[in-house]
């Protein structure tokens, strides 16, 4: 199954039998199947009925509300599936400081470290580009996450570890982009507005998961409790930025995107994707997360996307007294 994305302004999305229909005026846009859908994410002006959002609900399927730009406001969910005692122990977790320590440092060690394989690749590719002193600091940065005492410590060295990523990270776009350093809320370049868009959509698709497995996303551990944040979500979505960061330099690298496929805000200072382009950049997406490899861990052949619920359920087993986490390891 894969995600639905509505992105044509003036649609509405209808249901009839067990299909769902998206319409436009006269015009049917698509017609499948709900069993083939896994989510459905609406950008902007798009309507839907409460017959359709019946139909997705009946089925388990999750509903993402995102402006056109692809910032997310809501999301619509079935209550079918809430595990009472995954919460009770999440929680109950929650206030235990050397858990919740402990479990930070294992995101912020396999965030660093994906990123690092992810510029070590691009070494091996492009010997010409020295990104030695940025990935001295991150090796640095994950010696002095052993050291940590705390939570408000560890995000310092997450944030100086990250700011010598980005650092290196312009070194490694080889086309007409340029990238000055990480820039959001808004993006001022397309580089940053791809980067944002793609956690974006990441975050939306772990967070649905986290809710369907019946933990409460918006407790966290590394990242503190604050309102309409969901911040285990955030926690976990740590691991996978590196792919992120590597699917947006395929990309810009690979001219998949051009200067001419974003636009500037008129109101404000904001860049974003073309209509025409975010169709381009879904399609990509979707190629990326479904696309087979073998899992470093178990041998077996998997998907990016299929990681994101695995690593929801270790999560889940290590809250409840299972196995100790580990971070997806990205092998590029």
């Amino acid at each position: 199954m894969a995600n639905l994305y509505i992105t044509e302004q003036g649609a509405v999305l209808r249901k009839t039998g067990d299909r769902l229909i998206v319409q436009k005026e006269e015009e049917i846009l698509l017609d499948v199947q709900c069993n083939k859908v896994e989510s459905v994410l609406i950008f902007g002006n798009v309507q839907f009925t409460t017959q359709a959002v019946h139909e997705l609900f009946e089925h388990g399927i999750e509903m993402a509300l995102l402006t056109r730009t692809g910032r997310l406001v809501g999301q619509m969910t079935s209550p079918a599936t809430k595990n009472i005692e995954l919460r009770l122990e999440q929680f109950k977790q929650y206030w235990d400081e050397t858990f919740r320590l402990d479990l930070s440092r294992i995101i912020v060690t396999g965030k660093i470290t994906n990123s690092m394989n992810m510029m070590r690749a691009f070494s091996y590719n492009h010997p010409e580009i020295s990104l030695t002193p940025e990935m001295d600091q991150m090796q640095s940065g994950i010696e002095d996450v052993k050291g940590a005492k705390d939570i408000n410590s560890l995000m310092g060295v997450e944030g100086a570890a990250s700011r010598a990523y980005f650092s290196g990270f312009g070194k490694m776009i080889l086309s007409e982009f340029t990238f000055e350093g990480r820039r959001k809320r808004p993006a001022t370049d397309p580089v940053n507005a791809l980067l944002s868009f793609g956690y974006t959509l990441v975050f939306n698709e772990i967070s649905s998961l986290l809710d369907g497995l019946g933990f409460d996303p918006y407790l966290g551990y590394f990242h503190s409790v604050e309102y309409g944040r969901a911040s285990l979500a955030s926690d976990i979505i740590e691991e996978f930025r590196a792919s992120v960061d590597r699917f947006t330099l395929f990309l810009v690298n690979d001219r998949v995107l051009k200067k001419e496929d974003f636009y500037k805000n008129p109101k404000g200072e904001g860049v974003y994707l073309t209509r025409e382009a975010m169709k381009r950049y879904f399609s990509q997406y979707e190629t990326c997360l479904n696309r087979e490899f073998v899992h470093p861990d178990s041998g077996e052949r998997t998907t990016l996307r299929k990681c994101f619920r695995l690593q929801s359920e270790k999560l889940a087993a290590f809250i409840k007294g299972g196995n100790r986490y580990t971070p997806f390891n990205l092998e590029v």
